[in-house]
């Protein structure tokens, strides 16, 4: 535990296109974020005990908080130890009878664990190291201007369609203003409202 880095929940966000949520962790006292893909179930149980929402009837991770409770297990603190192959490995630290015990888990689950039971969520250096995200190092420079880019060229079926929109507006005569725009004092046959 002595490197490991505190982390605290910064977001959780919503992806449309995709069933999957993202909690994005932030690190204690530094601008560095750790985004972590969740599934819909995990994201919904970290955002109620967020909001601490009450419900009527435990959900998962309630029951599991309460289960170490009634085995006279405190929990200390999760950890998220590793990444492989884009899948977040967690640990659930819990002290039982003075004796440290630690317990595999995923990821999101002992996020969501470590919300309900108010302890601190570590990450490994080396998990920070491979998979954070720093603004002032990922994000373009301000006062640089983005390169334009050169559009890419268009196929001979690109340019006959084009062709076609050329065509039409060469025939649109833009100096002759149309009936639609003339005032309703410039039309004879229009009846003009009676003053009061």
């Amino acid at each position: 535990m002595n490197n490991m880095i505190e982390v605290q929940i910064d977001s959780v966000r919503v992806h449309l296109m995709t069933p999957n949520r993202l909690v994005v962790l932030k690190q204690v006292n530094v601008e560095r974020y750790l985004p972590i893909w969740v599934g819909a179930y995990e994201a919904e149980s970290i955002t109620i005990a967020l909001q601490e929402v009450e419900m009527s009837r435990p959900l998962t991770h309630d029951l599991l908080k309460n289960v170490f409770t009634a085995l006279n297990a405190r929990i200390l603190r999760v950890e998220v130890v590793k990444l492989e192959n884009e899948t977040y490995y967690g640990t659930i630290v819990a002290d039982v009878e003075g004796k440290e015990v630690r317990v595999d888990s995923r990821s999101s689950d002992a996020i969501a664990l470590a919300v309900r039971a108010r302890v601190p969520i570590l990450v490994h250096p080396s998990v920070m190291e491979k998979a954070s995200i720093s603004p002032e190092q990922d994000m373009p420079k301000e006062n640089g201007r983005p390169e334009k880019a050169e559009p890419a060229p268009l196929s001979k079926e690109g340019v006959e369609r084009l062709s076609i929109f050329e065509n039409f507006l060469e025939k649109l005569d833009f100096d002759k203003p149309s009936d639609a725009n003339k005032p309703e004092d410039d039309n004879p046959d229009q009846p003009k409202p009676k003053k009061k």
